[in-house]
């Protein structure tokens, strides 16, 4: 069995459910409270990730941390579709990690700003934003080219991979962090993109699209 250990505000947590719900695989969730309690930094929870860092998994006797690599290990585990995680096509691989890598900076900016705002941490929340800025306009460049071309996600495919996963929660809460998408038409589009996909599921931030909440659950479910 699958064990995520999780908090629910965090947005590198609930890309891992997000993929999990999308792959159809089941888990149990074990609760790590960030804030205020710092349960992240118990000794217990150390055991599990010695870096005391959220997200951590495990699956049997096998344990994981970092957001970015349990998506690698999910898709490439459980996606018996190969559609996640590209890698027999060397140049969609390469393109996957060089978005994965890209998620690790909206970590640094978007969600530090908004660790600053809502969590009190002492970071330069405006340097954040930013740079925060900087990023997105590359984001929405490259989006807006990528809808020349008839495409809809990061990679040039016409399935999203777990790039796509990886760089939508920080961005989908953005303005928690102060940083407002309203200058990225590209990316907004894009963001309504990965709430259209089957299985997706929300957390506190981040809202369905109209079509979603119009749907009855059944309706979503058959599209499984």
């Amino acid at each position: 069995m699958i064990t995520l250990y999780d908090y629910e505000l965090s947005g590198n947590c609930y890309k891992v459910r997000l993929l999990l719900n999308i792959l159809g695989i089941d888990y149990q969730n074990e609760p790590v409270e960030f804030y205020p309690s710092r349960q992240h930094k118990s000794d217990a929870f150390l055991r599990v990730n010695p870096l005391g860092q959220l997200p951590a998994l495990t699956d049997g006797d096998f344990s994981i941390r970092d957001a970015q690599a349990i998506l690698v290990y999910l898709a490439k585990r459980y996606d018996t579709s190969n559609l996640w995680y590209p890698v027999s096509d060397a140049r969609l691989a390469g393109e996957v990690q060089m978005w994965l890598s890209f998620a690790d900076s909206l970590t640094g900016s978007i969600s530090a700003a908004r660790l600053h705002d809502l969590f009190f941490f002492d970071f330069d929340a405006e340097a954040c934003r930013k740079r925060s800025h900087e990023l997105l306009r590359i984001l929405d460049e490259h989006l807006w080219r990528r809808e020349q071309m008839g495409g809809k996600f990061l990679c040039d495919a016409s399935h999203p991979t777990i790039a796509d996963i990886a760089c939508f929660p920080y961005i989908a809460l953005s303005d928690e962090g102060g940083v407002s998408l309203g200058d990225y038409p590209a990316v907004r589009r894009w963001t309504d993109q990965i709430k259209r996909l089957p299985g997706f599921i929300v957390m506190s931030g981040v809202f369905p699209t109209s079509r979603q909440l119009d749907e009855p659950a059944a309706a979503v479910v058959a599209m499984r």
